[in-house]
């Protein structure tokens, strides 16, 4: 079930699975970030506002605004 990254909480799991069609100006970004389809990530922390996120990819932290993560096609693990 495609989902995005705001739906869920810290501690959660995740799989990027792609990209919103909207999102054309992050994408390349997100993507030389590491944030490929199929990339497992975790949610280490959510800022007081929920801007930004933080998750935990490949062996490292990855903080991202609510614009790059808005894009984000992601499935819950």
């Amino acid at each position: 079930m495609k989902t995005s990254l705001k739906s869920l909480t810290v501690g959660d799991s995740g799989k990027v699975v792609g990209f919103e069609q909207s999102g054309k100006a992050y994408r390349k970004r997100l993507l030389a970030m590491g944030l490929t389809p199929g990339t497992e990530f975790s949610i280490t922390r959510f800022a007081p506002m929920g801007d930004p996120v933080e998750i935990k990819l490949r062996g490292f932290s990855l903080t991202l605004r609510k614009d790059e993560a808005a894009i984000l096609l992601i499935e819950k693990l």
